[in-house]
């Protein structure tokens, strides 16, 4: 660890040509850092250094240390060493954990590496939650502990661990897959989503029925009356389903308490009250999104209309210039796309705050946003690919291009996000995998702000996508992606599932046999380095060949060539 000293600071211009301890005013009232004075003593025939009266030696190349005697046990080469033998790990804990805010999940992952003390501290600290809902949200235990899963395992762990552990689990990707086939619509699939949390997924199309299926074998488990119109939307957390077709009406089923499933589907005099229907719209419901407090639904009579949950009533209608394709809601604001243009919203007062003119040459289909809401991705009519990121700042909101890809060469349909994967569904019949953790700024601190912003004001080298899946002949309508998977309808009637799930058993056996291939080489390193240090290793070579001595007579070559003349 370093500190950088102000330049105000009296004597830090002559560290390098004069150098000396720094030393911390053991004072707690103090602020001023100063520069002990020391009387030298060099030495004419040490080259290596200079050494000070107080014991203590400065060396370039192994960084500050302090006198021998004085030195923490704790500490490591690196530590810096304060006045009296006093490191790092000696300073207050908030000022320390303040020094961890300004750390990405690698670098604090680093710093637990250098002594036993900060690894404490941190393992145990705030930031890996952060980092964790961040980039994926609260892990389903917290946000549906009604399901029966509980926190009990969560409580077991750290959120250092839950993090590591989720960070392995993203990137099976681009391991070994299997694919499942699910048949049960007879006409094309316009859209599919995936509740992760409850382990269902819904998907609906041309046949007019919504149907529930379950994530892990595949089976049906439920289908809708036919509701007399295409779906193009669905939508659904633990408490609600919504689903909005080319009628323009939005259909709502509320969760059943106690059933296994959660939705009935089917109607019944039992499930009246748990079925409604939300009018609003004049033409098709195009995308449909819910939060804990709205519903928001995009139609192609150019609305976005936010709806209360509560009430079911619509409480604001943001309307634009063109038919709208997709939208995504993150907290107090919504994106959206219409037309070729980008939208995004304040779900407060009804306000535009941003919109990208001619994102995309012809429409914009498709629509994804990070968990921060802080980039967005657009998919249209040109093949092509977008990313943005929304900068806030002090005097107003702008949207800066970070990166674009051409994986297609047919119109982009659909695409769905999950750290750090963004999935793309296209009329070519084909998946792109994007890997945007490089690109990605989860921080939502201002300096890692203007960085990002410094970093894409210029050119940005852009890898291209890293796994391409082929499955279909063509025309895919629609993707999602989680709970390692990845599943996708189109034109072909059925749904197909990329499970992921053996990649990451066999990541798992893969990462246990590597670790015990090194904790058995860190054994016969530890073994070696004692035998050397005891000097065993001449004497067990000795041993061993006395216990395997055999009396040989070896011919010299003078007695060879003695018996040769005889």
């Amino acid at each position: 660890m370093a500190f950088d000293f102000p330049q105000s600071t009296k004597g830090s211009h002559n560290l390098v040509e004069n150098p000396a301890i720094v030393e911390f005013n053991p004072k707690p009232n103090s602020k001023e850092i100063s520069v002990t004075n020391f009387v030298r003593n060099i030495k004419p025939e040490s080259e290596k250094g200079e050494i000070f009266k107080g014991k203590s030696k400065l060396n370039s190349k192994k960084g500050i240390k302090g006198s021998g005697s004085g030195l923490n046990q704790s500490s490591v080469p690196g530590d810096v060493v304060i006045g009296n033998g006093r490191s790092i790990t000696d300073l207050p804990p908030v000022l320390i954990s303040e020094i961890f805010n300004c750390l990405d999940p690698k670098d604090l992952g680093i710093v637990s590496c250098v002594s036993s003390i900060l690894l404490s501290l941190a393992s145990e600290h705030h930031a890996w939650k952060e980092f964790y809902c961040e980039r994926w949200g609260l892990p389903a235990a917290f946000v549906a502990p009604e399901s029966g899963i509980g926190d009990a395992g969560l409580d077991e762990k750290s959120w250092k661990e839950i993090f590591v552990e989720r960070e392995f689990r993203s990137k099976i990707f681009m391991g070994r897959y299997s694919m499942d086939v699910l048949r049960g619509h007879t006409e094309a699939v316009r859209t599919v989503f995936l509740l992760a949390s409850a382990k269902l997924i819904f998907t609906s199309g041309y046949d007019t029925v919504v149907r529930m299926w379950n994530m892990e074998d595949g089976l049906s488990i439920a289908s809708s009356k036919p509701l007399g119109c295409t779906i193009r939307a669905v939508a659904a957390d633990t408490r609600l389903l919504v689903a909005g077709g080319t009628d323009g009406f939005i259909h709502c089923w509320r969760a059943v308490e106690g059933m296994p499933h959660l939705f009935e589907l089917r109607s019944s005099q039992h499930n009246q009250n748990t079925e409604v229907r939300l009018w609003g719209h004049d033409g098709p419901v195009t995308s449909l999104a819910l939060d804990l407090t709205r519903i928001y639904s995009g139609s192609w009579d150019t609305t976005v209309r936010v709806w209360d949950r509560h009430s079911m009533k619509c409480t604001m209608v943001l309307r634009h210039s063109d038919w709208v394709w997709g939208l995504v809601p993150h907290d107090t604001t919504v994106a959206s796309v219409s037309g070729s243009d980008v939208y995004v919203w304040d779900t407060n007062s009804g306000n535009l705050v941003i919109i990208v003119p001619y994102a995309h040459v012809g429409n914009a289909y498709a629509l994804a946003r990070s968990r921060t809401g802080d980039f967005i991705f657009t998919g249209g009519e040109d093949g092509s690919i977008h990313m943005y990121e929304i900068v806030h700042d002090s005097y107003a909101t702008e949207a800066s291009h970070v990166a674009t890809w051409d994986p297609h060469s047919g119109p982009v349909y659909s695409l769905a996000f999950e750290f750090p994967w963004l999935v793309s569904a296209s009329s070519d019949g084909k998946l792109a995998l994007i890997d945007v953790r490089q690109l990605l700024r989860t921080s939502k601190r201002a300096l890692g702000k203007r960085a990002t912003k410094a970093k894409h004001s210029g050119e940005v080298n852009v890898e291209p996508p890293q796994r391409m899946l082929h499955g279909f002949q063509n025309n895919l309508y629609s993707v999602d992606i989680g709970a390692e998977r990845i599943i996708c309808g189109g034109e072909e009637g059925v749904v197909r599932i990329w499970n992921f799930t053996e990649a990451l058993e066999i990541e798992r056996r893969v990462r246990a046999l590597r670790g015990m291939r090194l904790e058995q080489r860190m054994r016969r390193r530890k073994l070696q380095t004692e035998l050397s240090s005891k000097g065993g290793r001449s004497d067990q070579c000795s041993v061993a060949a006395k216990k395997n001595s055999v009396a040989c007579v070896w011919p010299s070559k003078r007695g060879m060539s003695g018996k040769t003349k005889a």
